[in-house]
């Protein structure tokens, strides 16, 4: 899996939004790596591993794509931050396309 760090040049807007049941996180594009079926995120506050989680990307063209997905690594500590590694679960075949393109655009080499 190769991680793409989103780009302000990108076709996406400069913040992701991060929702689970106990917390809403709005993230700079500067901190989330997008992989083709997940990301990574930093965050001031802990995730409980296997928890459910919702992110919601928006395109600069006001679409926006909505993954559901399944917390698998939180580390970190409450001084430095927490690094969190999420999987999408249930994606449908066109938000999978859009998230294939995202990982292999400009977002970095892989």
């Amino acid at each position: 899996m190769s991680a793409k760090q989103l780009s302000h040049s990108s076709s996406f807007q400069a913040a992701v939004s991060v929702t689970s049941r106990d917390a809403k996180l709005e993230l700079s594009t500067e901190a989330v790596s997008v992989h083709k079926n997940g990301i990574e995120f930093h965050s001031p506050r802990p995730f409980t591993e296997w928890s459910e989680m919702t992110v919601a990307l928006l395109a600069r063209d006001g679409r926006r794509i909505a993954c559901q997905g399944v917390i698998v690594a939180c580390t970190g500590n409450k001084h430095t931050g927490y690094h969190v590694s999420m999987v999408f679960t249930g994606l449908s075949s066109e938000t999978e396309r859009q998230l294939g393109t995202m990982a292999h655009s400009e977002f970095g080499a892989g």
